[in-house]
């Protein structure tokens, strides 16, 4: 495994699209400043300050695109909240990936890939953390917003709370790429914040009401819409 220090940024997840073909497979690439973080359909990540976490991994994990790959962030979502449960916390996931605590979002995270043509060039799997910010800081965001240091009352030691995340990923992660959602569908739901709930979902285009009934073994959300059954496979829960 091979680690990429950058003092400064625009973004680990732009950073790693851009040199890709020459980064090996299993790159962890983290910056102590990002000017540009991004989050799912096309939201901004804010910087709090170089003691939080911004991270990405360069996979390639075949020479094909494979339908696993698309649940990527739900298995780093899972590691995630394991992690952060070590801490005495209980984290909630938000389908498809966002980690909350107590309803304030913590973490997010961004998988891209990177075609060439019709190729598979790899993935770039991004995640951004809050682990040491101010109350004045996290107020200027336009959505509830935690940090690790808030929630425990103490500083975290972004070194190794880095390496614990790296080490996480990597352990088990031949075997999700082997199985799938599947390998990790009890512990998403038992973290699972949405499940038998009514929710807005916003899609590309649209927005979708109903209640949230179960996931596929794909990771896909089932709702059920006034006795309309929807499978969703993108979104966010509003």
């Amino acid at each position: 495994m091979k680690e990429i220090f950058l003092d400064e940024v625009d973004s680990t997840n732009l950073y790693g699209k851009n040199f890709l073909n020459d980064l090996p497979d299993k790159t962890v690439i983290f910056a102590k400043r990002q000017t540009s973080g991004r989050g799912r359909l096309a939201r901004s990540w804010v910087d709090l300050g170089g003691e939080n976490l911004f991270l990405s991994f360069i996979l390639k994990p075949a020479d094909v695109f494979n339908e696993k790959f698309s649940n990527l962030t739900q298995y780093l979502s899972v590691i995630l909240c394991e992690i952060l449960e070590s801490y005495g916390l209980d984290p909630q996931i938000k389908w498809p990936n966002d980690v909350l605590i107590n309803g304030k979002k913590i973490a997010g995270i961004l998988c891209e890939t990177v075609m060439q043509g019709a190729v598979f060039n790899g993935l770039v799997l991004g995640i951004g953390v809050n682990l040491n910010s101010s109350l004045s800081d996290l107020e200027t965001i336009d959505k509830p917003a935690t940090s690790l240091n808030v929630e425990v009352g103490r500083q975290i030691n972004l070194d190794i709370f880095k390496e614990r995340l790296i080490s996480a990923f990597f352990k088990d992660y031949d075997t999700f790429l082997d199985k799938g959602f599947e390998f990790i569908k009890s512990k998403y739901i038992s973290h699972a914040s949405f499940l038998d709930k009514e929710i807005c979902v916003q899609t590309i285009n649209k927005k979708n009401k109903g209640i949230a009934k179960a996931l596929t073994e794909h990771g896909e959300l089932i709702l059920d819409s006034k006795g309309k059954i929807l499978v969703l496979t993108i979104g966010e829960i509003l």
